[in-house]
């Protein structure tokens, strides 16, 4: 399970990300909604343990470590971080993010094998910006998913892709609820699709959430920053090659 309680990402003058809580489990899909991209941007990169925030605690599965999130989550085509760049292929995109999985997963992976056991030939011969809203989530987060260590899926932003839900909801809830395979997953959103009922938050709402079980190692629960670190400065540990806007955050090394 993630927990977030009091989440808060100071900027240079206006906060990145106001002080938020929320949780989400297993097996659920909780969206959760903001005004603006920069805030909705900040909070899946820290809850994907890709920026560090500057106060509140933050744990996976009762375990504060930063490098534990990162390890078992997927931020998904977040703006201006880690979204494909329009002049890449299909084939080019799927051969690039083969490439990122930890090798003792990656085998023979190759982009044309790939895309034809997970139904990706419609598609292979196009260009990123040329693929459709819908048939972009399903790709991006079966790459994501690519890793099996993949638990926790972060989506930045779907609905910018289109105003129709149906276009990127359907994907999400069906990652969520997937027997096999059982994923948290967040998705930040402009605003709550027409009729939703499902778990939801909004950036701004620091409201208490209900205490996270002991982390299985017996490690204190401290507050969100690992090795004591805070502030502003943030990790980012997605493929910078795929960069197509200035990043708005300071990132470190996060080896």
């Amino acid at each position: 399970m993630l927990r977030v309680q009091q989440l808060h990402v100071k900027g240079r003058r206006d906060d990145l990300l106001p002080p938020t809580s929320l949780q989400v489990r297993p097996g659920e899909l909780l969206l959760v909604e903001g005004d603006g991209q920069d805030q909705r941007t900040a909070l899946a990169l820290t809850i994907s343990g890709r920026m560090k925030p500057s106060a509140g605690v933050l744990d996976w599965d009762g375990s504060s470590r930063i490098k534990r999130l990162r390890l078992a989550s997927a931020l998904v085509d977040s703006p201006g971080v880690n979204e494909p760049e329009q002049h890449l292929s299909v084939k080019d995109l799927v051969t690039e993010d083969l490439a990122l999985i930890p090798r003792r997963y990656r085998g023979a992976l190759l982009s044309k094998p790939w895309l034809k056991v997970n139904r990706f030939e419609d598609i292979s011969a196009l260009w990123i910006d040329q693929v459709p809203a819908r048939r972009r989530v399903e790709l991006l987060t079966a790459l994501a998913l690519a890793n099996p260590a993949t638990d926790l899926l972060v989506v930045d932003s779907p609905d910018r892709h289109s105003a129709d839900p149906a276009d990127w909801l359907p994907r999400l809830e069906e990652l969520a609820y997937d027997a096999g395979r059982p994923l948290a997953v967040v998705a930040t959103v402009a605003a709550l699709p027409d009729g939703w009922t499902g778990p939801a938050s909004t950036i701004g709402d620091a409201a208490e959430v209900a205490p996270a079980p002991a982390a299985p190692d017996g490690e204190p629960a401290d507050p969100a920053g690992p090795d004591g670190a805070s502030g502003p400065e943030a990790e980012h540990h997605a493929a910078s090659h795929r960069h197509t806007a200035p990043i708005l955050f300071e990132f470190e090394d996060s080896k």
